[in-house]
């Protein structure tokens, strides 16, 4: 069963408890799922649903973040939609997680201490073995402190 189908479900269960907030989020995020599904011309993979909403959440937290601390209305608003766009998309892998798929890497490669010269064939390696599931920023903080 596709997330569209599961959020398509959600937002009907949604409906029927008359909880507006909760369907209008699953209707941004449906249409969301869908507009991507168009673009591509054929359903989308579970990793590629998996992008679209984390991308979503991405810029939903970057709305509540920017908001002026004045507009409780818009912060509310997007603290409601994150929650719900969370229960749709799995957990990112941990710090300690990342760092044992960075040892495999290594070990792949060869490398015993990796230094920042190694560092792009490293990454050319490591990010399609954790892309969806870690957050790149993090992998990127992880092999940094690893490289000291």
């Amino acid at each position: 069963m596709s997330k569209i189908d599961v959020i398509r479900a959600a937002m009907v269960e949604a409906m029927k408890a008359k909880d507006k907030t909760r369907k209008d989020s699953l209707s941004m995020l449906l249409s969301t799922l869908k507009n991507a599904q168009i673009d591509k011309r054929e359903d989308l993979t579970e990793e590629e649903e998996n992008a679209v909403i984390k991308k979503e959440i991405k810029q939903t937290q970057e709305t509540y973040d920017t908001a002026p601390a004045d507009r409780d209305d818009i912060r509310e608003e997007a603290a409601a939609r994150l929650r719900v766009y969370k229960e749709f998309v799995p957990e990112d892998m941990s710090v300690e997680q990342i760092t044992e798929v960075i040892k495999s890497v290594l070990a792949e490669l060869g490398i015993e201490k990796p230094s920042p010269a190694d560092k792009g064939k490293i990454m050319k390696v490591l990010m399609p073995k954790v892309k969806g599931k870690a957050d790149g920023k993090v992998v990127n903080e992880t092999l940094a402190s690893m490289m000291k």
